[in-house]
């Protein structure tokens, strides 16, 4: 049984090494393509591969035409929209992620950006705090439950919105459910945002939104740049010089920031927030975990496709 690793960005060899570990002891062989520059190594290293764990990889139907052998393919990660969930399906591929396995670190990432962002870069001048301050989380899952117990640490007042969670699940957390996107945004400086990409949160976050934040207002997007309507925040930052955007993925119109918005924003050079140690390990042991679990007794609790 041939597993492959394929990750354009490889993970830590601590991460290989443990995931090999789990691999070896279920009787299974782990073959490594790392560092890779274009499809065709993936496309050739795959083709007599039965599992395939992935990054942010590409698994489009051309590399799925080419793996015949091929059971699961697992995103190490929460997202998943890197792989074609359609094609894996008509394929009789399962599709897994790792949900949660990144989430602190995501989460810690949130308040990076927002002090780095409020003390001015660190550029010796006089800055403000987040203790007292309003913060607002858009969906409320694995990583906005952990930056709701960290804001809480730094004394802020907290709300949340999620159609989807219940409120009583929300409110043991001990902060305040809204039931209106609408409402939150009106309510809170720091807006951080932590919704899925999908058909249905496509440009979700656009100019009514982030208009009505009150005065000084600041949005983290730690989640897919897709997710935003970037006309319409260009639009609002025209009109509101005290908005900030905060960003783990640099938007298409990263060029209008930095023609006119100087000192309004901050993106990160390529997706950070599940680059630590510590989720590079968790990420990768737990798709190696559910790959084995998956060939050894069936389980697909963390399928994503039909």
């Amino acid at each position: 049984m041939k597993i492959l690793l394929a990750t354009e960005k490889a993970f830590a060899p601590v991460a290989v090494s443990s995931m090999r570990e789990v691999i070896d002891s279920a009787g299974f062989k782990l073959d490594l393509l790392e560092n890779y520059k274009n499809k065709e190594d993936l496309i050739a290293a795959v083709a007599d591969a039965d599992g395939l764990i992935v990054r942010s990889d590409l698994v489009t139907k051309e590399v799925l035409d080419t793996a015949s052998r091929l059971k699961i393919v697992i995103r190490a990660g929460a997202g998943y929209d890197n792989i074609d969930i359609e094609s894996c399906t008509a394929h009789k591929v399962v599709a897994m992620n790792t949900p949660g396995q990144n989430a602190n670190a995501v989460a810690e990432l949130v308040f990076a950006m927002m002090l780095y962002q409020i003390r001015g870069g660190f550029n010796g001048k006089s800055g403000s705090e987040l203790r007292g301050k309003s913060i607002g989380i858009h969906a409320f899952g694995h990583v906005g439950k952990l930056v709701a117990e960290i804001a809480k640490g730094f004394s802020m007042y907290v709300y949340a919105y999620d159609p989807f969670v219940p409120e009583t699940d929300i409110r043991k957390y001990g902060i305040k459910v809204l039931k209106r996107a609408e409402e939150m945004y009106r309510i809170c400086h720091f807006i951080s945002l932590h919704l899925p990409y999908n058909s249905a949160t496509r440009q979700i976050i656009g100019y009514d939104l982030i208009s009505k934040m009150p005065s000084p207002a600041t949005l983290i997007n730690t989640a897919r740049k897709e997710i935003i309507d970037e006309n319409g925040l260009l639009k609002v930052f025209e009109e509101r010089p005290d908005l900030v955007y905060l960003s783990d993925v640099e938007p298409d119109c990263k060029a209008v920031f930095a023609e006119k918005f100087k000192g309004r924003y901050l993106f990160t050079a390529k997706k950070m927030g599940a680059q630590t140690e510590e989720a590079n390990i968790n990420a990768g042991v737990a798709a190696a975990r559910q790959i084995v679990d998956y060939f050894i007794n069936g389980n697909e609790t963390f399928r994503v496709n039909k």
